[in-house]
């Protein structure tokens, strides 16, 4: 289950976002570069506060602005995958995967379900965009999270890869169940892979 009533001000602009689903979806954050996509992705995952927002997940509120309520960061249990991935180029791709999580059948399980098994003893140098993502979504996984956040994931990767990267963040929905929220300037993605689509409201 997850609630979120979500209002900002930025750079003159107000964010509005209203979820409220008791099953888990794919949403889509559409909208153009500088409008705060990721601005809300960081208030979700207590990067950022918000002017006003309440943030309930599996019936734990995790920002209440109203009540001055804010969960810490590691606290939440939320998955975040960065745009540029922020893979630790000095950290093998295994350890990379495991800085957040030690090793466990479950660390096994998701390296070998996003391929990646073989790659466990390389550096994030020697890998492909394709390959750099799935590491990265490995990792953001790793904590068995309850929501997963993804900021622009497909943006850098080539047209066949970015096919195979939306059916993978599918495959991960389908067998998780867990919701899952992206954000795209994208309609083609946004309408590949989301259940439901949000258009930023912004007013003056």
């Amino acid at each position: 289950m997850i609630e979120l009533k979500l209002k900002h001000e930025l750079n003159n602009y107000q964010l509005s976002i209203n979820i409220k689903d008791t099953t888990p979806k794919i949403y889509a954050i559409k909208g153009r570069s500088g409008r705060g996509k990721t601005t809300i992705l960081n208030i979700i995952a207590g990067l950022k506060r918000a002017n006003a927002c309440y943030l309930n997940l599996n019936n734990r509120t995790l920002t209440d602005t109203e009540n001055n309520k804010e969960v810490k960061i590691q606290k939440r249990n939320i998955g975040y995958l960065f745009q540029d991935y922020q893979l630790f180029p000095n950290m093998t791709v295994y350890q990379n995967i495991t800085f957040m999580a030690q090793h466990s059948d479950h660390i096994e399980n998701i390296m070998h379900q996003l391929n990646i098994a073989e790659l466990s003893e390389q550096y994030p140098r020697q890998l492909s965009g394709g390959e750099s993502q799935r590491v990265a979504l490995a990792r953001t996984l790793s904590t068995k999270p309850d929501l997963v956040l993804l900021d622009e994931p497909f943006s850098s990767l080539d047209d066949d890869t970015k096919d195979e990267s939306i059916s993978l963040v599918r495959n991960i929905f389908e067998q998780w169940q867990i919701p899952i929220i992206f954000v795209t300037h994208s309609k083609f993605e946004a309408q590949s892979l989301a259940h439901e689509i949000i258009d930023l409201e912004v007013s003056r």
